[in-house]
């Protein structure tokens, strides 16, 4: 048997803790190298999806005198929603959480965020907002899985600055920062690449929330596909965990982002600042642009952009950064 444990970053408010991860019976997708070349990389990213996660496994965490246990559901998930009213500064802080299967026993670190009192908090989508990976054509998103590696996939010229800049605004204490959250139709597989990348490229720190981990090459074949109603359902649970924020939303019109922005911003009319959508074919679509326009009619500000420097330049127009 080889137990294998994998932790999400978690996030905490002044009432509540979450924390989440995965039991394998086998080793976790991050085990698996992600700047392998050729073959080998396509080896890497096959093996992260031929996985046997482990059902009601006994799990414990622990978090300063916090002690929980509970058990992970039939996909080897687990996620502790506790109540925690207790003083915790902003920023990150480390967690620990224990499995043990009869001789095996396995213990990693984690860590979880208190945002700063800002009032700002970053949501963005991953493939096609920040990373490139041509999701509207099939072929090419899978042969790029395959074959480029985490040295050769690539950021979007400009969107480190945006990120960063948002990441700043309004901070005036060294080491404060507003509170980012990457949500994304990739599965819980590709978790370590995007931390990897994100980290490669200088984006800033963030929590990631994906969709349900995959364990067999039919669904590694539709990586990022389906449905998409679980990333309005994460992106309404941050917003709701995080209230006195509010939100910029960050995504491409490759996929459904615009939609899902337009039933947050009914749902939550105070809470969101402005929304930016990029544009991944030559030509804006007019869907997108009627959508954008509702928002704006909404009092929200909107930005359909192909270039991250007009981006930039409408984030500093409306005074954000």
């Amino acid at each position: 048997m080889k137990l294998d444990l994998k932790l999400y970053r978690g996030y905490v408010n002044d009432q509540e803790l979450v924390v989440f991860g995965h039991v394998f019976d086998s080793w976790a997708p991050d085990k698996y190298e992600i700047d392998r070349k050729g073959y080998r990389h396509a080896k890497s990213v096959y093996k992260m999806f031929t996985i046997n996660p482990i059902k009601n496994a006994r799990i414990k965490l622990n978090f300063r005198d916090l002690e929980v246990e509970t058990k992970t559901t039939d996909d080897g998930y687990f996620r502790f929603n506790l109540p925690y009213n207790k003083f915790l500064e902003s920023g990150w802080h480390p967690y620990t959480v224990t499995c043990k299967i009869g001789e095996f026993g396995i213990v990693e670190k984690g860590e979880l965020l208190k945002p700063f009192k800002s009032k700002l908090g970053i949501i963005s989508d991953i493939d096609d907002t920040f990373l490139i990976s041509h999701t509207q054509n099939f072929f090419k998103k899978l042969y790029v899985i395959l074959t480029q590696n985490i040295d050769n996939r690539e950021v979007f010229d400009d969107v480190v600055p945006h990120y960063q800049a948002l990441s700043r605004a309004g901070q005036e204490e060294e080491g404060e920062f507003n509170s980012f959250f990457y949500v994304s139709s990739s599965e819980w597989n590709l978790y370590e690449f995007i931390l990897q990348f994100a980290r490669k490229h200088k984006l800033p720190k963030a929590v990631i929330k994906l969709k349900s981990i995959k364990t067999g090459l039919g669904d590694f074949l539709f990586t990022g596909r389906g449905g998409h109603d679980h990333k309005f359902i994460k992106i309404k649970d941050i917003i709701s965990f995080y209230p006195q924020l509010q939100y910029v939303l960050m995504g491409d019109d490759s996929q459904h982002d615009p939609y899902l922005y337009e039933r947050i911003v009914k749902m939550f009319p105070l809470n969101i600042r402005a929304v930016y959508i990029r544009q991944t074919s030559k030509k804006q679509k007019d869907k997108v642009k009627k959508v954008l326009d509702n928002i704006e009619d909404l009092g929200v500000a909107a930005c359909y952009f192909e270039d991250s420097g007009k981006a930039i330049a409408h984030s500093k127009k409306i005074g954000i950064v």
